[in-house]
């Protein structure tokens, strides 16, 4: 089973490429989503629920810390974006144990800041900013996501440097 996935992606339309097929494979469950100032996690998040199927603007929880969508997704999807939460504590007032309940798909930018209260993640997502591009690194966070990151290992390898990692760390 694959247990870490990187991905080297050149540009935008490559980070958009992959989360095209992100949302092909994973349809529920907690996404981490890690990296510097403008490295792209909004981006990625944004692509990714385009390829739901949402249609409507889709804005930055930067200031308001969760954006849902639920009209065009088959399941329910929160965007949250904890950079400018000042305490983990704060997660439980948002309420985002409701989030994390049932089937939802659940996009955290930033988790570090709700450590304390955020549950280990399905699959968390490493942007990497390189000399010439990005690199995304995919861990997943238990068995079911393992057999999606080998489904995505063979959906992107004909368009992207792909490595896989079975064990470990990676």
């Amino acid at each position: 089973m694959v247990k870490v996935l990187r991905i080297e992606v050149a540009d935008e339309a490559g980070t958009q490429a992959v989360a095209a097929e992100l949302a092909r494979v994973v349809s529920s469950g907690l996404v981490t989503l890690q990296g510097p100032l403008g490295a792209g996690k909004t981006s990625l998040c944004r692509a990714w629920l385009r390829a739901l199927g949402h249609s409507g603007s889709v804005r930055s929880p930067t200031y308001t810390l969760v954006e849902p969508y639920f009209e065009d997704a088959a399941v329910p999807v929160f965007h949250l974006d904890l950079y400018r939460l000042g305490d983990a504590e704060e997660l439980e007032y948002l309420g985002v144990r409701d989030y994390l309940a049932g089937a939802s798909l659940c996009l955290v930018e930033w988790p570090e800041r709700g450590q304390d209260v955020l549950p280990s993640a399905d699959l968390s997502i490493e942007i990497v900013p390189t000399e010439v591009g990005r690199r995304l690194v995919l861990r997943a966070g238990g068995a079911r996501t393992e057999r999606q990151l080998e489904q995505l290992a063979v959906r992107l390898r004909p368009h992207f440097k792909v490595c896989e990692t079975e064990g470990g760390r990676g």
